[in-house]
């Protein structure tokens, strides 16, 4: 009997102290799993509250170092910058930055230009870099793209330059003309010659303010907010009345043809000013006794049938190098015939907006010497698309020579083509009084 007690004594005692031991290992691995690793102090810092889900919502470029500049978060916007590569800080003045921003808790911003990555271009990334502390061993750091605010900057800068100077020859032209006539009052022919010479600089200088406003009138609205069906025959006919004097007078021929009833949606001022410019510019640099051609046609595209208006001229012609530079503000490839035409170089940057905002393109064509042909491209009103029908009888027919200024009858449509921009025009002309 004793001995079975001692047995159960013992036994108890047994199971008593496998308990304990039990209890202190399990205590003992909670401590130990709770304990940070050197590794999850590097791989997963604790931020403090909240500071996540800010850093997901703003703007910026945000970057998190921890006290050995690890990177502890970075938003998809920095990898893109290339401001992090390897989990580490790869901008030097950015981590140099964060260690004095550690040691002495004061914030510091600073501009930088980074160079880009993988582009190959020499132009630099202009970047805005702010570091603050965050918490006691964390460092924030966040950075703004700068480079298209500096880029918008600069071409307001240049417009500024460009409308000053432009504006300042025909007042100067003025105030110098002016003085003449009151110095030759006793003159009559002179005084005569020189008020036509002001009623010229005058001109010039309504059509540079009138164009500097329809400029600013097509970046600002939205074309779509008055849209409409347009019909392509109606602008054509307004293009050529507004054009049909200064043809006249240099005894050029205005020919419209092409399909007939095509309709655009849009503005109808801001498309009856794009094209009027186009057939402007095509009667301006055109010698005497030449054509301007105006042809309209459907074209089908992936996206929808667009309509293809092309004005074409055998003037002077574009070269190489300046065809990709036509259609910027005030840029002349004569400036010294554009004076002597009135041009002010605002024409073709309208004529690009005016596409742009309809949802279509410009391009152009050109050969010294031969001529040159502006295609404007504009998707199609098709709610308002009428049967199809065939193109116009021309009421006389006018035979062109085979230069790039010709406006080519149907039956020459599949012929051989000079150029993508005067890719098969379906042209009947129709020579206009």
């Amino acid at each position: 009997m004793d001995v079975n007690a001692a047995v159960a004594a013992a036994a108890a005692i047994a199971g008593v102290c496998t308990g304990v031991i039990a209890m202190l290992a399990f205590r003992w691995s909670e401590r130990d799993q709770k304990r940070p690793t050197r590794t999850s102090l590097h791989t997963d810092p604790v931020l403090p509250p909240g500071v996540d889900t800010v850093l997901s919502v703003l703007r910026s470029s945000a970057v998190v170092l921890d006290e050995a500049d690890s990177v502890v978060k970075a938003s998809s916007a920095a990898y893109a910058l290339g401001l992090v590569r390897g989990g580490k800080l790869a901008v030097e003045p950015m981590l140099q930055m964060a260690r004095d921003t550690r040691r002495d808790g004061e914030i510091r911003q600073v501009e930088l230009d980074l160079p880009r990555r993988g582009t190959g271009r020499g132009d630099a990334l202009a970047v805005s870099a702010r570091v603050a502390p965050l918490g006691s061993r964390l460092v924030l750091l966040l950075v703004e793209d700068l480079t298209e605010a500096r880029r918008i900057e600069a071409v307001r800068r240049d417009f500024v330059a460009n409308v000053s100077h432009e504006l300042k020859t025909p007042v100067g032209a003025l105030s110098l003309l002016s003085e003449a006539v009151m110095d030759a009052s006793d003159d009559p022919e002179a005084v005569e010659r020189f008020a036509g010479r002001m009623q010229i600089e005058a001109t010039r200088l309504t059509n540079l303010v009138q164009e500097l406003i329809d400029l600013s009138r097509v970046q600002n609205d939205d074309p779509l907010e008055d849209a409409e069906p347009v019909r392509v025959d109606e602008l054509v006919a307004e293009a050529i009345d507004r054009c049909r004097q200064p043809a006249a007078s240099k005894q050029i021929t205005m020919a419209a043809g092409g399909t007939a009833d095509l309709r655009i949606w849009g503005n109808r001022g801001q498309l009856a000013a794009a094209l009027g410019n186009l057939v402007e510019n095509a009667v301006n640099y055109s010698p005497a006794r030449t054509r301007v051609g105006i042809a309209a046609r459907r074209v089908a595209a992936p996206g929808g049938d667009l309509i293809e208006v092309a004005v074409t001229d055998q003037g002077i012609g574009i070269s190489d190098k300046d065809k990709e530079r036509v259609f910027e503000r005030f840029y002349r490839v004569d400036p010294a015939r554009s004076r002597a035409t009135g041009g002010t170089g605002l024409g073709l940057a309208i004529v690009k907006h005016v596409a742009a905002s309809h949802g279509g393109e410009v391009t152009v064509w050109s050969s010294e010497g031969q001529g040159s042909t502006f295609t404007l491209r504009l998707p199609e009103a098709v709610a308002a698309r009428v049967p199809e029908k065939t193109p116009r009888t021309p009421r006389t027919q006018t035979p062109y020579a085979s230069g790039p200024g010709d406006v080519r009858d149907e039956d020459d449509a599949h012929g051989p083509d000079r150029s993508t921009a005067y890719e098969s025009i379906p042209a009947a002309p129709e020579v206009l009084p």
